[in-house]
Protein backbone atom coordinates (compact mmCIF):
# COMPACT_ATOMS: atom_id res chain seq x y z
CA UNK A 1 0.00 0.00 0.00
CA UNK A 2 2.77 2.48 0.72
CA UNK A 3 6.03 3.08 -1.11
CA UNK A 4 8.76 0.55 -0.16
CA UNK A 5 10.69 2.58 2.01
CA UNK A 6 8.33 3.64 4.98
CA UNK A 7 8.69 0.62 7.55
CA UNK A 8 5.91 -0.98 9.40
CA UNK A 9 5.09 -2.97 12.26
CA UNK A 10 2.06 -4.58 12.82
CA UNK A 11 -0.38 -4.21 16.12
CA UNK A 12 1.27 -7.19 17.27
CA UNK A 13 4.86 -6.66 17.06
CA UNK A 14 4.64 -2.88 18.70
CA UNK A 15 6.94 -2.37 21.91
CA UNK A 16 5.65 -2.05 24.90
CA UNK A 17 8.10 0.74 25.52
CA UNK A 18 7.49 2.38 22.05
CA UNK A 19 6.00 6.00 21.78
CA UNK A 20 3.12 5.97 20.32
CA UNK A 21 2.31 9.13 17.87
CA UNK A 22 -1.45 9.05 16.70
CA UNK A 23 -2.08 11.16 14.18
CA UNK A 24 -5.61 11.09 13.79
CA UNK A 25 -7.78 13.96 13.97
CA UNK A 26 -9.57 15.21 17.59
CA UNK A 27 -13.02 13.34 16.93
CA UNK A 28 -11.30 10.38 16.72
CA UNK A 29 -8.53 10.46 19.24
CA UNK A 30 -11.58 11.25 21.66
CA UNK A 31 -13.71 7.97 20.45
CA UNK A 32 -11.14 5.81 20.90
CA UNK A 33 -6.92 5.73 21.36
CA UNK A 34 -4.15 3.39 22.25
CA UNK A 35 -3.90 4.31 26.05
CA UNK A 36 -0.44 6.22 27.06
CA UNK A 37 -0.18 7.55 23.10
CA UNK A 38 0.57 10.94 22.06
CA UNK A 39 -1.90 13.06 20.27
CA UNK A 40 -0.29 14.82 17.53
CA UNK A 41 -2.72 15.64 14.32
CA UNK A 42 -1.29 15.45 11.27
CA UNK A 43 -1.35 18.66 9.65
CA UNK A 44 0.45 19.64 13.37
CA UNK A 45 3.66 17.35 12.74
CA UNK A 46 5.51 19.86 10.78
CA UNK A 47 5.03 22.68 13.58
CA UNK A 48 5.71 20.07 16.61
CA UNK A 49 8.58 17.76 15.18
CA UNK A 50 10.42 19.15 18.37
CA UNK A 51 7.91 16.76 20.37
CA UNK A 52 8.95 13.80 18.65
CA UNK A 53 11.66 11.75 19.88
CA UNK A 54 14.68 11.02 17.78
CA UNK A 55 15.52 7.95 19.66
CA UNK A 56 13.69 4.93 21.11
CA UNK A 57 10.84 3.29 18.72
CA UNK A 58 8.51 5.86 17.59
CA UNK A 59 4.98 3.64 16.32
CA UNK A 60 3.19 6.43 14.10
CA UNK A 61 -0.62 5.45 13.94
CA UNK A 62 -3.78 6.64 12.25
CA UNK A 63 -7.30 5.02 11.34
CA UNK A 64 -6.39 2.42 8.94
CA UNK A 65 -2.60 3.30 7.89
CA UNK A 66 -2.72 5.84 5.23
CA UNK A 67 -2.10 9.11 7.07
CA UNK A 68 0.58 7.57 9.33
CA UNK A 69 2.35 6.15 6.35
CA UNK A 70 2.51 9.74 4.99
CA UNK A 71 3.77 11.03 8.46
CA UNK A 72 6.23 8.00 8.58
CA UNK A 73 7.45 8.96 5.36
CA UNK A 74 7.85 13.03 6.24
CA UNK A 75 9.69 12.10 9.56
CA UNK A 76 12.18 9.89 7.24
CA UNK A 77 12.71 12.61 5.09
CA UNK A 78 13.67 15.08 8.05
CA UNK A 79 16.28 13.07 9.48
CA UNK A 80 14.06 10.36 11.57
CA UNK A 81 15.19 7.06 11.28
CA UNK A 82 13.35 5.74 14.43
CA UNK A 83 9.77 5.62 13.05
CA UNK A 84 7.49 2.86 12.00
CA UNK A 85 3.87 2.90 10.37
CA UNK A 86 1.45 0.99 12.45
CA UNK A 87 0.35 -1.68 9.12
CA UNK A 88 -4.07 -1.10 9.77
CA UNK A 89 -4.00 1.58 12.07
CA UNK A 90 -6.33 1.72 14.83
CA UNK A 91 -8.47 -1.08 13.28
CA UNK A 92 -6.47 -3.14 13.74
CA UNK A 93 -4.94 -1.79 16.76
CA UNK A 94 -8.23 -2.80 18.32
CA UNK A 95 -9.02 -5.80 16.05
CA UNK A 96 -6.18 -7.59 17.42
CA UNK A 97 -6.70 -7.33 21.15
CA UNK A 98 -5.15 -4.38 22.34
CA UNK A 99 -6.34 -1.91 24.81
CA UNK A 100 -8.38 1.15 23.80
CA UNK A 101 -9.29 4.19 25.79
CA UNK A 102 -11.85 7.26 25.57
CA UNK A 103 -12.23 10.54 26.81
CA UNK A 104 -15.32 10.86 26.56
CA UNK A 105 -17.17 8.95 28.81
CA UNK A 106 -17.85 6.29 26.25
CA UNK A 107 -16.94 2.82 25.54
CA UNK A 108 -13.80 3.10 23.30
CA UNK A 109 -14.15 2.86 19.65
CA UNK A 110 -12.40 3.60 16.39
CA UNK A 111 -14.23 6.23 14.31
Amino acid sequence: MFAANVPSVTAAEVPADAYLLDVREPDEWTAGHAPGAHHLPMMEVPARLSEIPTDGDVVVVCRSGGRSGQVVGYLMSNGWDNVRNLDGGMREWAASGRPLASEDGQPARII
